[in-house]
């Protein structure tokens, strides 16, 4: 058995970085598959996860883009989507500034195909990461308007926005190692994107785990305290009785 603190860790270091490799960093926490990482890994596993609809997956790659040269009655139609995981700020007074994840843009390209600013989006989108629209750009194919112009911001520039701007386009990654209570309250969040390791496909009998389980030391507890060594116990015996149904059971 393994107990660890509770503890978090801001991964500044996906900042830097493309976002399928992001997205593969992230969701290869579930799976506890992160020894798999490396080089040429990141593409065939976003590939995976967009055709099979992982769609909480694609929630890690967040993109801002800004937009200009929509006319007042293309902004509306594009308002009237109610696009809810948007975020959209005017910019420059005639522009428009929009920060959404990779799955965001795809549902609004799967649920509003008629929608002239999203195909704009979606076709940037698709020029730059083909592997998460190839499967779902309409078989008429891609109409953006030639009079709008949409734009990567980039991360320094998103950085300079104002206060009020940047606590809505500006993302982070966190890390967190918390009970399974405590990502209950977590995930109640909405605003943000969330993963958790798999305990249904997560095996904690096998070599990659030290065949033991690992829980959360109790902040509550003293370490010499009769109530943690009563917690401790039952942790014991709830490890012991996991790795026997293992054996003959399935987590699934």
């Amino acid at each position: 058995m393994n107990i660890v603190p509770p503890s978090f860790e801001v991964l500044d270091h996906l900042d830097r970085l493309n976002l399928a490799v992001r997205i593969e960093y992230c969701g290869r926490i579930c799976y506890k598959s992160e020894d798999q990482i490396n080089r040429d890994s990141a593409l065939p596993f976003v590939v995976k996860m967009a055709e099979h609809g992982h769609n909480s997956v694609l929630e890690m790659g967040v993109v801002t883009l800004r937009v200009s040269g929509a006319r007042a009655d293309l902004i509306a139609e594009l308002y009237a989507t109610q696009p809810r995981y948007l975020h959209i700020d005017r910019s420059d007074g005639t522009g428009l500034l929009i920060t959404g994840s990779i799955r965001a843009f795809r549902e609004m390209l799967i649920f509003h195909p008629d929608c002239a600013l999203v195909h704009n989006l979606a076709a940037f989108l698709a020029r730059r990461h083909p592997y998460f629209f190839s499967t779902i750009i309409p078989e008429s194919g891609l109409a953006p308007d030639p009079a709008i112009t949409v734009a990567k911001v980039e991360l320094p520039e998103v950085d300079r926005l104002d206060a009020p701007q940047r606590e809505k386009h500006r993302f982070i990654a966190v890390k967190f190692i918390v009970n399974r209570a405590v990502t209950h309250e977590i995930v109640r969040h909405r605003p943000c994107s969330f993963l958790q390791e798999s305990q249904r496909y997560c095996r904690y009998a096998d070599h990659k785990f030290g065949g033991e389980v690992t829980f959360i030391k109790p902040l509550f507890f003293a370490g010499d305290s009769p109530e943690y060594a009563r917690w401790k116990k039952a942790m014991e015996d709830s490890e012991r009785t996991y790795l026997q149904l293992l054996a003959t059971s399935s987590p699934q």
